[in-house]
């Protein structure tokens, strides 16, 4: 493997935990949001990665980057709330909410973050290691 495809590998995961951060941050913060009815109210959202598998077949190379193939909707319960007194209250009382657990939200941010670093890393990794390369060869 070429060491620039390391650079284009991190480059991608980079990309693909960046898109799962802004997911989760949107989560976050429509998590408290309220609705009069359930087709208004924020569903949670989630990216879909796959790896790049056929597109390095193609080319012959032996790398696999990711790729975000779009952000679904969870299809999970929306949260109902019998809150006859609020405002945004339907004909029954009624109120809803997201489907967003914050502690399960928070440990995906965690994870991407981390994900995002170990890539961040891998990268610095591979242009010291062309950087100690390059000192062999001026001595």
């Amino acid at each position: 493997m070429s060491i620039s495809k390391i650079f284009d590998i991190a480059g991608s995961g980079m990309s693909a935990q960046s898109v799962r951060m802004n997911t989760t941050a949107s989560n976050i913060a429509n998590a408290n949001s309220v609705s009069s009815s359930v087709e208004e109210t924020y569903r949670g959202r989630h990216p879909v990665f796959a790896a790049q598998l056929s597109e390095a077949r193609r080319q012959q190379g032996d790398s696999v980057g990711v790729k975000v193939l779009g952000i679904v909707e969870s299809d999970a319960p929306l949260n109902v709330e019998y809150s006859p007194n609020h405002p945004l209250a339907d004909e029954n009382g009624y109120i809803y909410k997201p489907n967003v657990n914050i502690m399960e939200e928070m440990a995906n941010m965690i994870s991407a973050s981390r994900s995002y670093e170990t890539n961040v890393q891998t990268a610095d990794a591979a242009k010291q290691m062309i950087m100690r390369t390059l000192r062999m060869g001026q001595s």
